[in-house]
């Protein structure tokens, strides 16, 4: 019979449009922990969907931090996740100063229209 230290999990960074959630999943497949954060999307003009890269960051860090407290809590340890998967919000650009890591603007998510004049155009010289 194996113990609890034996055991052997995946983490899943979930980051979505709304919120963040760090789900923790055992051999089976089944969630053992998770705890998800909010997060409020920002509309400088009418079609524009931002979002600030520092709040998506905080959340992904306190979403893995509340997880693995209650995972600690039912008796594991965090070295016992063998992996992490992400999965993101769609398309979502933001742009990075190369020489300091910081970002330059909010994050452009993926239901911001401020482009679509110009995706019409491209599609009509496209023919």
């Amino acid at each position: 019979m194996s113990s609890k230290s034996d055991e052997v999990f995946i983490g899943a960074i979930d980051q979505g449009t709304s919120s963040t959630r760090f789900l923790i999943f055992n051999v089976k497949g089944q969630i053992v922990a998770s705890h998800q954060c909010e997060y409020e999307n920002h509309y400088a003009k009418a079609g524009w969907v931002e979002k600030s890269p520092t709040e998506i960051l905080e959340s992904i860090d306190t979403a893995i931090a509340g997880t693995c407290r209650r995972f600690n809590s039912l008796g594991y340890d965090a070295s016992q996740i063998k992996g992490v998967g992400i999965t993101n919000q769609r398309e979502t650009t933001v742009a990075f100063d190369i020489e300091t890591g910081e970002a330059l603007t909010n994050a452009i998510i993926w239901n911001d229209v401020r482009t679509k004049p110009l995706v019409r155009q491209l599609i009509d010289e496209a023919g």
